[in-house]
């Protein structure tokens, strides 16, 4: 479940990382989302099958989850478009957080 491939050497934009993690967020939520419909929909059948086991449920719990995967990759439902419209201006008014494999100079000099 991948909203853009990055090749290995380039590292995006600090810029643009917060919206590609705000897209990426925004997907992984309308996946679970629709899992949680599906799963929800799913247990409301009111007709028992013979082949009712734990075996069937688990591979129809993996089954829903790749549909639901696949549904939130193509937009099917357009949550996560609204969810970046939404936080969208948030994301790019926001500064970039402080990398952590800089640390503060100040907080290092006072230990000298």
């Amino acid at each position: 479940m991948q909203v853009a491939k990055i090749s290995p050497g380039a590292t995006p934009a600090p810029a643009n990382s917060g919206k590609a993690a705000l897209e990426k967020v925004a997907q992984q939520f309308e996946a679970v989302f629709l899992r949680q419909m599906i799963g929800a929909m799913r247990s409301a059948s009111l007709a028992e099958g013979i082949s009712d086991s734990s075996a069937t449920q688990q591979f129809q719990d993996m089954a829903d989850a790749r549909t639901a995967d696949s549904m939130a990759s193509k937009g099917a439902m357009g949550i996560a478009e609204l969810l970046i419209q939404q936080f969208g201006s948030r994301v790019a008014a926001s500064p970039a957080p402080p990398s952590p494999a800089a640390p503060d100079a100040p907080a290092a000099a006072e230990g000298a």
